[in-house]
């Protein structure tokens, strides 16, 4: 089936580790005949960042991203085909992504193959160095196979595989290394990756459809890539109606990962590796989400659409760092506290079906 005509509207904001991001998105998607389905996203970024990057080595910044995106969607017999154009543009990065994915019904409707392709071909720049230019290209390649088991029970299957190549790295981030024989004290240096990168994750998940319109989902994500990092993610839901109109969503998250190899929160020396990074996000770090969400459904006897809903969702995410340090304070070099920061995420939007 083609997606539904639908037209929706989001406010959504991100707040935690002294970063803020909020912004609009605006979705509009329409078909044309039987057969092919045009969809059009405007998504804005206003980010606030003093993070603990910025707070050690630099000031305090704001930017606007923003991305737009057509979609194109053809239908035939069971088969849908699926084109897309992605790009994002921001002070320093411009992004261009073109998708290509097809996929297929089998088996009297029970079974659902699909795979996809998308090519990334991405500017870095510098605020402040107008001769700063670097490119980086992103190729993913995503398979997946949906089986619905019983009446009540649906599982799907999901392996994917991305290469990146070119410059990997951020242009502002340093890393920190010890600048005397002792390592009582610590000076900066810009970090430098390798210029390739090819990571794998495979995923499963299910859906159980309970009795009164309710549904618990569960899934188990993998993912290892060629800079040494391993991590699972284990997810868990369950959704429930009150009422005729009103839908309740309770969500658990949990992901644990291992850091890359040439990461370290404190360097030996001065170049001690060919390649190093400080950036906490390639780091050993666990992070636990829970969220919540409502929906409100309405407008089923509207004449002019078929029906809307109102929805809220709300998250809560902790972050704990076991070799990542907070360099705020004034403790010996080496002996900082571990870092660890709390986010909220909140999303709030309306969707019009006509």
């Amino acid at each position: 089936m083609l997606p539904d005509e639908r037209a929706d509207l989001l406010y959504h904001k991100y707040d935690g580790g002294g970063v803020e991001v909020d912004g609009p998105s605006v979705l509009v998607r329409k078909n044309v005949g039987d057969s092919v389905s045009v969809g059009v996203n405007h998504y804005v970024d206003n980010v606030t960042s003093a993070s603990i990057d910025v707070e050690v080595s630099a000031s305090e910044y704001t930017e606007e991203r923003t991305e737009s995106n057509v979609s194109l969607d053809y239908l035939r017999q069971k088969t849908t085909v699926s084109f897309g154009y992605t790009v994002s543009d921001e002070s320093d990065y411009e992004a261009k992504t073109l998708s290509l994915g097809v996929s297929q019904d089998l088996f009297g409707d029970l079974t659902t193959v699909s795979m996809s392709f998308a090519y990334g071909d991405n500017t870095v720049g510098r605020n402040g160095d107008d001769d700063f230019e670097e490119e980086a290209k992103v190729r993913s390649y995503r398979f997946g196979i949906s089986q619905i088991l019983t009446k009540s029970l649906v599982m799907a299957f999901t392996l994917e595989t991305i290469t990146d190549e070119g410059y990997l790295n951020n242009p502002y981030r340093s890393v920190r290394y010890c600048s005397n024989p002792d390592c009582t004290a610590d000076a900066f240096e810009g970090e430098l990756y390798p210029e390739t990168r090819t990571s794998n994750a495979v995923a499963v998940r299910g859906n159980y459809f309970l009795p009164q319109r309710a549904a618990l989902h569960a899934g188990v994500r993998y993912f290892e890539d060629s800079w040494d990092i391993e991590a699972t993610t284990f997810e868990l839901g369950y959704t429930m109606p009150y009422g005729e109109n009103i839908i309740l969503e309770a969500t658990y998250r949990f992901h644990d990962q291992t850091s890359a190899e040439f990461y370290s929160d404190l360097f030996p020396g001065l170049e001690a590796t060919s390649y190093r990074a400080r950036d906490k996000e390639l780091s050993t770090f666990t992070s636990t989400t829970l969220g919540l969400g409502a929906s409100y459904e309405f407008g089923r006897s509207w004449a002019r659409i078929d029906r809307g809903s109102l929805n809220l969702q709300l998250d809560w995410i902790d972050f704990d760092y076991d070799d990542f340090r907070d360099l705020t304070g004034t403790e010996p070099v080496g002996s900082e506290p571990l870092y660890s920061f709390d986010a909220t995420v909140t999303r709030a939007f309306v969707s019009i079906w006509f």
